[in-house]
């Protein structure tokens, strides 16, 4: 074994809150909403009609136009968002070693546009007019496998599928991968296209999304008393992880550390989370141990959040067994209250969430929380972002099937990188 640090780079985003790292990260601060109603598809017969949809977005400012045909907007997502953290992250793909450079990449559904399309296909024109591209435009690992073709990236290439938690397990196993020293670059993150007829149908039949339709941009509201499920959203982020030698060597701007991670099951039930919220505990007590600090040197936690009334309360329920009395005092914000709910892609964006709040020095907050709900008392930074330094900063994701991750990230300190180099 050896334990190499993996630090990021880069960051690339096709977000409802902008297509663009700065953009982003301004509407996320400013507290602006990413919600409004669905124009995707007809929802009259739905009973919600609200969606955080990614806008102006043109798959061909990335791709070609021949080859966008053949992709799912999943796959469009996260190539543009790749191509925006390999530029952010000043990395020269003809100057690195292609046989370590791997992909590892989360979704929770893949090309599930392209698998409702062509059923329809099926159905109403007969098999034979299935299209030849339709099974790979609709498998899940086809994100990274383009990503891969496209930069000739011939190192490992996976793709993670664990509902919610997809692509922070994805950022997860690029952080071992590099610690392994089995990788120097690791594409990673999630992408996500769900906002399709089946798949808002199939979570307003569990009841899960919200039906605020009158107040889309007050839809999102974690841990308020007045929170109704959650928002279904869209997009893809994209980080680039070094192994920090490899960043150092060729000067690479380095934005954080990734020192932390955890992984766990509730093994409880399909989709309700544990009351007692023991999973999501383990899995933040785990990154905390692998980060090697103490529960008290969290500044920051990105929550799962999602504002569903049974997900808000046992994060809380986790927070609280893990912090301890600390945990009263620990900034917690959910930015899905701005982003909606990405699914397999939240994990990717509420990352790189915690990367820019330590390099930029701000939380962003938790917007709509007007009526806290009595048990969720915790910190919750409501409605206006906070400046703050923050050195460590932990984010949690929690799916169906019970799947728990947790990252922490650091702020990467050169000068002591420097002393350990020399010792």
């Amino acid at each position: 074994m050896t334990n190499k640090r993996a630090v990021i780079t880069g960051i690339g985003v096709v977000t409802p809150l902008g297509n663009s790292l700065e953009a982003f990260w301004s509407n996320l601060v400013e507290g602006k909403s990413g919600v409004g109603p669905i124009t995707h598809f007809d929802t009259k017969d739905y009973t919600s009609t609200i969606a955080a949809e990614v806008k102006d977005f043109n798959p061909k400012d990335f791709v070609a136009h021949k080859e966008a045909r053949r992709m799912d907007r999943f796959t469009h997502f996260a190539l543009a968002a790749t191509a925006m953290a390999v530029e952010n992250a000043g990395l020269n793909i003809d100057k690195i070693n292609r046989d370590r450079s791997a992909v590892i990449l989360g979704t929770g559904v893949g090309g599930l546009q392209t698998l409702e399309d062509q059923h329809k296909v099926m159905l109403d024109r007969g098999p034979d007019r299935v299209s030849p591209f339709f099974i790979p435009m609709m498998i899940a690992n086809m994100g990274a496998g383009q990503i891969a073709i496209k930069y000739g990236l011939r190192g490992c290439n996976i793709t993670t599928t664990s509902a919610c938690a997809s692509s922070t397990n994805a950022v997860g196993e690029a952080f071992k991968l590099i610690q392994r020293g089995q990788a120097d670059v690791v594409i990673s993150g999630g992408a996500e296209a769900p906002v399709t007829p089946l798949a808002v149908a199939g979570f307003c039949s569990m009841k899960a999304l919200s039906t605020r339709n009158d107040d889309p941009a007050g839809a999102s509201r974690p841990f308020d008393a007045g929170r109704d499920g959650f928002v279904i959203g869209e997009g893809s982020v994209i980080l680039v992880l070094e192994e920090m030698e490899h960043a150092l060597a060729r000067g690479a701007d380095i934005l954080a550390e990734i020192t932390g991670y955890g992984a766990s099951c509730d093994a409880y039930h399909i989709t309700a989370p544990d009351p007692e919220g023991s999973g999501a505990a383990l899995a933040m007590k785990m990154a905390i141990q692998d980060a090697g600090i103490q529960p008290a040197g969290i500044d920051y936690i990105n929550a799962h959040g999602t504002s569903t009334p049974l997900n808000d309360k046992l994060e809380t329920v986790a927070i609280k067994e893990v912090f301890g009395e600390y945990a009263y005092k620990v900034a917690v914000s959910s930015t899905k209250s701005m982003t909606g709910h990405l699914l397999g892609a939240a994990g990717g964006l509420e990352a790189a969430v915690c990367v820019l709040a330590i390099n930029r020095g701000i939380i962003p907050p938790t917007i709509n929380l007007e009526t806290p709900d009595p048990e969720c008392d915790l910190d919750y930074v409501p409605n206006t972002a906070r400046k703050a330094g923050i050195a460590v900063a932990l984010t949690n994701s929690i799916g169906f099937g019970g799947h728990n991750a947790t990252l922490i990230f650091e702020r990467f300190n050169l000068e002591r990188a420097a002393a350990e180099r020399v010792l």
